[in-house]
Protein backbone atom coordinates (compact mmCIF):
# COMPACT_ATOMS: atom_id res chain seq x y z
CA UNK A 1 0.00 0.00 0.00
CA UNK A 2 1.46 2.69 -1.15
CA UNK A 3 2.62 5.70 2.03
CA UNK A 4 -0.14 8.02 3.40
CA UNK A 5 1.41 11.26 2.37
CA UNK A 6 2.53 13.75 5.27
CA UNK A 7 1.37 17.16 4.05
CA UNK A 8 -0.03 20.26 5.97
CA UNK A 9 -1.90 22.86 4.47
CA UNK A 10 0.81 25.50 3.64
CA UNK A 11 -0.98 28.57 3.13
CA UNK A 12 -4.70 30.17 2.04
CA UNK A 13 -5.48 32.90 0.01
CA UNK A 14 -8.62 33.97 -1.99
CA UNK A 15 -9.61 36.62 -4.74
CA UNK A 16 -12.59 37.85 -5.97
CA UNK A 17 -14.05 38.50 -9.69
CA UNK A 18 -17.14 41.14 -10.71
CA UNK A 19 -17.98 39.93 -14.27
CA UNK A 20 -20.77 41.96 -16.19
CA UNK A 21 -23.99 39.87 -17.94
CA UNK A 22 -23.92 40.45 -20.82
CA UNK A 23 -27.57 42.08 -20.72
CA UNK A 24 -30.06 42.95 -17.50
CA UNK A 25 -30.91 39.59 -15.86
CA UNK A 26 -33.78 39.17 -13.26
CA UNK A 27 -35.72 36.52 -11.64
CA UNK A 28 -38.93 37.09 -9.35
CA UNK A 29 -37.81 39.09 -6.91
CA UNK A 30 -34.41 40.23 -7.72
CA UNK A 31 -32.16 41.88 -10.82
CA UNK A 32 -28.97 41.84 -11.33
CA UNK A 33 -26.60 43.11 -14.00
CA UNK A 34 -22.95 41.20 -12.62
CA UNK A 35 -22.55 38.26 -10.90
CA UNK A 36 -18.96 38.21 -8.58
CA UNK A 37 -17.10 34.95 -8.21
CA UNK A 38 -14.56 34.86 -4.75
CA UNK A 39 -12.14 31.91 -5.40
CA UNK A 40 -10.17 30.15 -2.31
CA UNK A 41 -6.88 28.53 -3.05
CA UNK A 42 -5.60 25.79 -0.52
CA UNK A 43 -1.81 24.96 -0.93
CA UNK A 44 -0.30 21.79 0.65
CA UNK A 45 2.78 20.95 0.02
CA UNK A 46 3.29 20.34 -4.20
CA UNK A 47 -0.42 21.10 -4.99
CA UNK A 48 -2.38 23.69 -4.95
CA UNK A 49 -6.76 23.10 -4.96
CA UNK A 50 -9.47 25.12 -6.30
CA UNK A 51 -12.80 25.91 -4.77
CA UNK A 52 -15.04 29.23 -4.63
CA UNK A 53 -18.35 30.42 -4.48
CA UNK A 54 -20.58 32.91 -5.99
CA UNK A 55 -20.75 35.63 -3.36
CA UNK A 56 -19.60 39.15 -1.87
CA UNK A 57 -15.89 40.27 -2.15
CA UNK A 58 -16.31 40.65 1.66
CA UNK A 59 -15.65 37.00 1.69
CA UNK A 60 -12.13 37.33 0.66
CA UNK A 61 -10.57 38.53 3.98
CA UNK A 62 -13.07 35.82 5.80
CA UNK A 63 -10.91 33.06 3.65
CA UNK A 64 -7.34 34.45 3.93
CA UNK A 65 -7.74 35.64 7.37
CA UNK A 66 -10.11 34.40 9.65
CA UNK A 67 -10.18 31.07 7.80
CA UNK A 68 -7.10 30.72 6.77
CA UNK A 69 -5.56 31.20 9.59
CA UNK A 70 -7.45 28.50 11.22
CA UNK A 71 -6.85 25.44 8.92
CA UNK A 72 -2.77 26.30 7.96
CA UNK A 73 -0.63 23.46 9.84
CA UNK A 74 -3.71 21.00 9.70
CA UNK A 75 -3.13 17.39 7.79
CA UNK A 76 -4.24 18.19 4.34
CA UNK A 77 -5.84 15.10 4.02
CA UNK A 78 -8.08 15.69 7.49
CA UNK A 79 -10.32 17.49 5.36
CA UNK A 80 -13.46 16.89 7.71
CA UNK A 81 -11.66 17.93 10.60
CA UNK A 82 -10.42 21.26 9.12
CA UNK A 83 -13.53 21.81 8.25
CA UNK A 84 -15.08 21.31 11.96
CA UNK A 85 -12.35 23.79 13.10
CA UNK A 86 -13.67 26.48 10.73
CA UNK A 87 -17.24 26.11 12.40
CA UNK A 88 -15.37 26.45 15.97
CA UNK A 89 -13.90 29.47 14.57
CA UNK A 90 -17.14 31.33 13.18
CA UNK A 91 -18.91 31.11 16.22
CA UNK A 92 -19.24 34.57 16.91
CA UNK A 93 -19.75 35.56 13.21
CA UNK A 94 -22.82 33.66 12.86
CA UNK A 95 -22.81 30.54 10.09
CA UNK A 96 -25.88 31.16 7.77
CA UNK A 97 -24.66 33.80 4.85
CA UNK A 98 -21.35 35.20 3.81
CA UNK A 99 -19.34 32.98 5.96
CA UNK A 100 -20.78 29.84 4.91
CA UNK A 101 -20.13 31.00 1.63
CA UNK A 102 -16.50 31.68 2.41
CA UNK A 103 -16.37 28.21 4.31
CA UNK A 104 -17.74 26.58 1.48
CA UNK A 105 -14.82 28.22 -1.16
CA UNK A 106 -12.35 26.88 1.41
CA UNK A 107 -13.51 23.64 2.12
CA UNK A 108 -13.70 22.39 -2.14
CA UNK A 109 -10.60 23.58 -2.13
CA UNK A 110 -9.08 21.36 0.43
CA UNK A 111 -10.94 18.19 -1.20
CA UNK A 112 -9.38 18.94 -4.36
CA UNK A 113 -5.96 19.42 -2.81
CA UNK A 114 -6.49 16.09 -0.85
CA UNK A 115 -7.55 14.20 -4.14
CA UNK A 116 -4.74 15.52 -5.55
CA UNK A 117 -2.05 14.68 -3.16
CA UNK A 118 -3.40 10.94 -3.70
CA UNK A 119 -3.49 10.83 -7.35
CA UNK A 120 -7.19 10.54 -7.23
CA UNK A 121 -10.05 12.28 -9.35
CA UNK A 122 -12.02 14.06 -6.72
CA UNK A 123 -14.75 11.80 -7.23
CA UNK A 124 -13.41 8.95 -6.65
CA UNK A 125 -12.05 9.88 -3.12
CA UNK A 126 -15.53 11.16 -2.74
CA UNK A 127 -16.71 7.92 -3.49
CA UNK A 128 -18.20 7.79 -6.86
CA UNK A 129 -22.33 6.22 -6.95
CA UNK A 130 -23.01 7.14 -10.61
CA UNK A 131 -21.16 7.52 -14.09
CA UNK A 132 -22.83 10.60 -15.22
CA UNK A 133 -24.76 13.59 -13.54
CA UNK A 134 -28.39 14.76 -15.32
CA UNK A 135 -28.95 18.37 -15.78
CA UNK A 136 -31.27 20.92 -16.70
CA UNK A 137 -30.88 24.03 -18.30
CA UNK A 138 -31.64 26.75 -16.18
CA UNK A 139 -31.95 30.71 -17.46
CA UNK A 140 -35.05 32.04 -18.90
CA UNK A 141 -34.83 35.56 -16.58
CA UNK A 142 -38.11 37.42 -16.32
CA UNK A 143 -35.95 40.22 -17.94
CA UNK A 144 -35.64 38.34 -20.61
CA UNK A 145 -38.30 39.60 -24.29
CA UNK A 146 -39.88 36.81 -26.13
CA UNK A 147 -36.58 36.79 -28.59
CA UNK A 148 -34.39 36.54 -25.83
CA UNK A 149 -36.50 33.55 -24.40
CA UNK A 150 -36.91 31.80 -27.81
CA UNK A 151 -32.91 32.55 -28.16
CA UNK A 152 -31.89 30.45 -24.96
CA UNK A 153 -34.70 27.53 -25.29
CA UNK A 154 -32.95 27.34 -28.69
CA UNK A 155 -29.51 26.76 -27.45
CA UNK A 156 -30.44 24.23 -24.48
CA UNK A 157 -32.60 22.25 -27.35
CA UNK A 158 -29.59 22.23 -29.61
CA UNK A 159 -27.36 20.69 -26.70
CA UNK A 160 -30.32 17.96 -26.58
CA UNK A 161 -30.78 19.09 -22.66
CA UNK A 162 -33.95 17.30 -22.10
CA UNK A 163 -34.97 19.75 -18.57
CA UNK A 164 -35.44 23.22 -19.19
CA UNK A 165 -36.56 26.00 -16.61
CA UNK A 166 -37.43 29.17 -16.86
CA UNK A 167 -38.05 32.47 -13.70
CA UNK A 168 -41.51 33.61 -12.99
CA UNK A 169 -42.82 35.17 -10.15
CA UNK A 170 -42.24 38.57 -11.73
CA UNK A 171 -42.50 41.95 -9.94
CA UNK A 172 -42.97 39.34 -6.58
CA UNK A 173 -45.98 37.89 -8.13
CA UNK A 174 -47.66 41.09 -9.62
CA UNK A 175 -46.78 39.75 -13.40
CA UNK A 176 -48.95 36.31 -12.94
CA UNK A 177 -50.54 37.21 -16.90
CA UNK A 178 -46.86 37.42 -18.14
CA UNK A 179 -45.47 34.91 -16.16
CA UNK A 180 -48.09 32.35 -17.44
CA UNK A 181 -48.00 33.75 -21.05
CA UNK A 182 -44.00 32.87 -20.81
CA UNK A 183 -44.12 29.41 -19.46
CA UNK A 184 -46.83 28.71 -22.69
CA UNK A 185 -44.28 30.32 -25.35
CA UNK A 186 -41.58 27.87 -23.44
CA UNK A 187 -44.00 25.19 -23.67
CA UNK A 188 -44.81 26.19 -27.31
CA UNK A 189 -41.05 26.49 -28.43
CA UNK A 190 -39.65 23.15 -26.14
CA UNK A 191 -39.80 19.65 -27.95
CA UNK A 192 -43.27 17.63 -25.76
CA UNK A 193 -40.50 15.24 -24.64
CA UNK A 194 -38.51 18.09 -22.90
CA UNK A 195 -39.69 18.16 -19.17
CA UNK A 196 -40.61 22.21 -18.42
CA UNK A 197 -39.68 23.39 -14.70
CA UNK A 198 -39.88 27.19 -13.48
CA UNK A 199 -38.68 29.33 -10.68
CA UNK A 200 -40.65 31.77 -8.67
CA UNK A 201 -37.89 32.51 -6.32
CA UNK A 202 -40.48 33.11 -3.96
CA UNK A 203 -42.73 35.92 -5.33
CA UNK A 204 -45.48 34.48 -4.75
CA UNK A 205 -47.71 33.71 -1.37
CA UNK A 206 -49.01 30.78 -0.87
CA UNK A 207 -52.70 31.08 -1.99
CA UNK A 208 -51.60 32.48 -5.02
CA UNK A 209 -48.97 30.84 -5.49
CA UNK A 210 -51.55 27.30 -5.51
CA UNK A 211 -53.54 28.95 -8.22
CA UNK A 212 -50.29 29.65 -10.62
CA UNK A 213 -49.33 25.79 -10.41
CA UNK A 214 -53.01 24.50 -10.69
CA UNK A 215 -52.44 26.68 -14.12
CA UNK A 216 -49.10 24.94 -14.26
CA UNK A 217 -50.59 21.95 -15.34
CA UNK A 218 -51.78 22.94 -18.48
CA UNK A 219 -48.36 22.70 -19.89
CA UNK A 220 -46.99 19.48 -18.05
CA UNK A 221 -44.83 21.96 -15.82
CA UNK A 222 -42.80 18.91 -13.50
CA UNK A 223 -40.62 21.17 -11.15
CA UNK A 224 -42.02 24.47 -9.26
CA UNK A 225 -39.83 26.15 -7.67
CA UNK A 226 -39.67 28.40 -4.43
CA UNK A 227 -43.26 29.15 -5.04
CA UNK A 228 -43.03 30.89 -2.03
CA UNK A 229 -40.01 32.19 0.25
CA UNK A 230 -38.18 29.52 0.98
CA UNK A 231 -38.70 30.37 4.84
CA UNK A 232 -41.79 30.20 4.85
CA UNK A 233 -42.00 26.53 5.40
CA UNK A 234 -45.89 25.91 6.07
CA UNK A 235 -46.29 27.94 2.60
CA UNK A 236 -44.10 25.18 1.21
CA UNK A 237 -46.34 22.18 2.29
CA UNK A 238 -49.48 24.18 1.54
CA UNK A 239 -48.09 24.25 -1.81
CA UNK A 240 -47.00 20.68 -2.21
CA UNK A 241 -49.96 18.92 -1.25
CA UNK A 242 -51.67 21.37 -3.73
CA UNK A 243 -50.29 21.08 -7.11
CA UNK A 244 -49.66 18.57 -9.15
CA UNK A 245 -45.36 19.83 -9.86
CA UNK A 246 -42.69 18.87 -7.52
CA UNK A 247 -41.99 21.71 -5.15
CA UNK A 248 -38.72 22.15 -4.67
CA UNK A 249 -36.56 25.12 -2.05
CA UNK A 250 -33.36 24.77 -0.50
CA UNK A 251 -30.62 26.83 -2.18
CA UNK A 252 -30.35 29.29 0.90
CA UNK A 253 -29.24 26.51 3.11
CA UNK A 254 -26.55 27.76 5.25
CA UNK A 255 -26.28 25.30 7.75
CA UNK A 256 -27.49 21.16 8.72
CA UNK A 257 -30.28 22.75 11.06
CA UNK A 258 -31.97 24.26 7.91
CA UNK A 259 -31.74 21.76 5.41
CA UNK A 260 -33.26 19.40 8.77
CA UNK A 261 -36.26 21.50 8.41
CA UNK A 262 -36.80 21.61 4.87
CA UNK A 263 -36.93 18.21 4.45
CA UNK A 264 -40.55 17.85 5.70
CA UNK A 265 -41.77 20.74 3.10
CA UNK A 266 -40.22 19.78 -0.13
CA UNK A 267 -40.57 16.63 -2.69
CA UNK A 268 -37.03 17.31 -3.49
CA UNK A 269 -34.20 19.30 -1.43
CA UNK A 270 -31.59 21.52 -3.60
CA UNK A 271 -28.06 21.84 -2.17
CA UNK A 272 -25.70 24.87 -3.42
CA UNK A 273 -22.12 23.01 -2.43
CA UNK A 274 -21.20 27.02 -2.43
CA UNK A 275 -23.19 28.04 -0.06
CA UNK A 276 -24.15 25.35 2.48
CA UNK A 277 -20.32 24.93 3.63
CA UNK A 278 -19.05 22.66 0.42
CA UNK A 279 -18.44 19.28 -0.11
CA UNK A 280 -18.12 18.21 3.43
CA UNK A 281 -21.59 19.50 4.28
CA UNK A 282 -23.02 18.68 1.43
CA UNK A 283 -22.51 15.01 2.11
CA UNK A 284 -24.06 15.49 4.99
CA UNK A 285 -26.82 17.26 3.98
CA UNK A 286 -27.58 14.67 0.82
CA UNK A 287 -27.72 12.43 4.08
CA UNK A 288 -30.41 14.00 5.75
CA UNK A 289 -32.60 13.86 2.57
CA UNK A 290 -31.91 10.30 1.61
CA UNK A 291 -33.26 9.62 5.42
CA UNK A 292 -36.33 11.28 4.57
CA UNK A 293 -36.48 8.98 1.32
CA UNK A 294 -35.76 12.52 -0.30
CA UNK A 295 -33.78 13.38 -3.61
CA UNK A 296 -31.38 15.79 -4.13
CA UNK A 297 -31.23 18.41 -6.78
CA UNK A 298 -27.98 20.93 -7.13
CA UNK A 299 -28.22 24.58 -7.37
CA UNK A 300 -25.76 26.37 -9.46
CA UNK A 301 -22.12 26.22 -9.81
CA UNK A 302 -22.47 23.79 -12.07
CA UNK A 303 -18.38 22.72 -13.04
CA UNK A 304 -18.00 22.67 -8.84
CA UNK A 305 -21.05 20.88 -8.03
CA UNK A 306 -20.57 17.79 -10.91
CA UNK A 307 -17.94 15.83 -8.25
CA UNK A 308 -19.99 15.61 -5.72
CA UNK A 309 -23.58 15.01 -7.35
CA UNK A 310 -21.52 12.26 -8.69
CA UNK A 311 -20.67 10.60 -5.29
CA UNK A 312 -24.46 11.21 -4.13
CA UNK A 313 -26.94 8.07 -4.22
CA UNK A 314 -29.94 10.63 -3.90
CA UNK A 315 -29.22 12.80 -6.44
CA UNK A 316 -32.24 13.33 -8.86
CA UNK A 317 -30.26 16.59 -11.24
CA UNK A 318 -28.01 19.46 -11.68
CA UNK A 319 -29.06 23.37 -12.25
CA UNK A 320 -26.57 24.28 -15.35
CA UNK A 321 -27.33 27.91 -14.46
CA UNK A 322 -26.50 29.85 -17.74
CA UNK A 323 -25.47 33.12 -16.09
CA UNK A 324 -22.82 30.86 -13.93
CA UNK A 325 -21.87 28.40 -16.91
CA UNK A 326 -21.44 32.04 -18.74
CA UNK A 327 -18.66 32.53 -16.20
CA UNK A 328 -16.91 29.52 -15.77
CA UNK A 329 -16.25 28.98 -19.51
CA UNK A 330 -14.93 32.34 -19.70
CA UNK A 331 -12.41 31.60 -16.67
CA UNK A 332 -11.71 28.27 -15.92
CA UNK A 333 -10.13 24.98 -17.96
CA UNK A 334 -11.89 21.71 -17.57
CA UNK A 335 -15.22 22.74 -17.22
CA UNK A 336 -17.77 19.63 -17.68
CA UNK A 337 -19.79 19.35 -20.86
CA UNK A 338 -23.48 18.99 -20.34
CA UNK A 339 -24.20 18.22 -24.05
CA UNK A 340 -26.95 15.20 -24.41
CA UNK A 341 -28.12 16.64 -20.74
CA UNK A 342 -25.82 15.03 -18.50
CA UNK A 343 -21.99 15.93 -17.22
CA UNK A 344 -19.50 13.50 -16.04
CA UNK A 345 -16.34 14.26 -13.76
CA UNK A 346 -13.25 13.98 -15.09
CA UNK A 347 -11.73 10.64 -14.13
CA UNK A 348 -8.68 11.24 -16.04
CA UNK A 349 -6.45 13.92 -13.58
CA UNK A 350 -6.46 13.80 -9.86
CA UNK A 351 -8.58 16.66 -8.15
CA UNK A 352 -11.71 17.89 -9.93
CA UNK A 353 -9.69 19.28 -13.02
CA UNK A 354 -10.90 22.82 -12.60
CA UNK A 355 -7.98 25.41 -12.90
CA UNK A 356 -8.32 29.68 -13.37
CA UNK A 357 -7.09 31.28 -15.89
CA UNK A 358 -5.74 34.14 -14.23
CA UNK A 359 -4.89 36.15 -17.24
CA UNK A 360 -8.34 35.65 -18.32
CA UNK A 361 -9.69 36.79 -15.14
CA UNK A 362 -7.42 39.54 -14.03
CA UNK A 363 -9.36 42.62 -15.72
CA UNK A 364 -12.28 41.28 -13.41
CA UNK A 365 -10.73 41.20 -10.44
CA UNK A 366 -11.93 43.48 -7.44
CA UNK A 367 -10.30 42.05 -4.32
Amino acid sequence: MPARPEVAVDAVDAAAYTVPTEVPEADGTLSWDSTTLVTASVRAGPVTGFGYTYANPACVPLIRDTLGGVVTGIDALDVPYGWTQMQHAIRNLGRPGLVSCAMSAVDTAWWDAAAQLLGLPLVSLLGRARAEVPVYGSGGFTAYDDRQLTGQLHQWMSLSVPRIKIKIGESWGTRVGRDLRRVALTRETVSSDVELYVDANGGYGAGQAIRVGQRLAEWDVRWYEEPVSSDDLVGLRQVRDAVPADVAAGEYGYDLVYFGRMVDAVDCLQIDVTRCGGFTEWRRAAAVAAAHNLEISGHCAPSLTVPAAAATPNFRHLEWFADHDRIERMLFDGVPDPAGGAAHPDLSIPGHGLHLRAADAQPYRVA
